[in-house]
């Protein structure tokens, strides 16, 4: 129970070490072509 307390101390005592979170910057998106849809092929048919 000692080495679970311990360790759990040094887990939250690492937390933060770096600094406050930063947020990422938005990616500017990329000028270019782009194709979206869907595409389906299959046999279809009664008996």
């Amino acid at each position: 129970m000692r080495y679970l307390a311990i360790l759990s101390i040094l887990i939250l005592t690492a937390c933060g070490v770096d600094g406050e979170p930063e947020r990422p910057e938005r990616a500017a998106p990329v000028a270019g072509l782009s194709i979206s849809g869907t595409a389906e092929i299959g046999i279809s048919g009664s008996l």
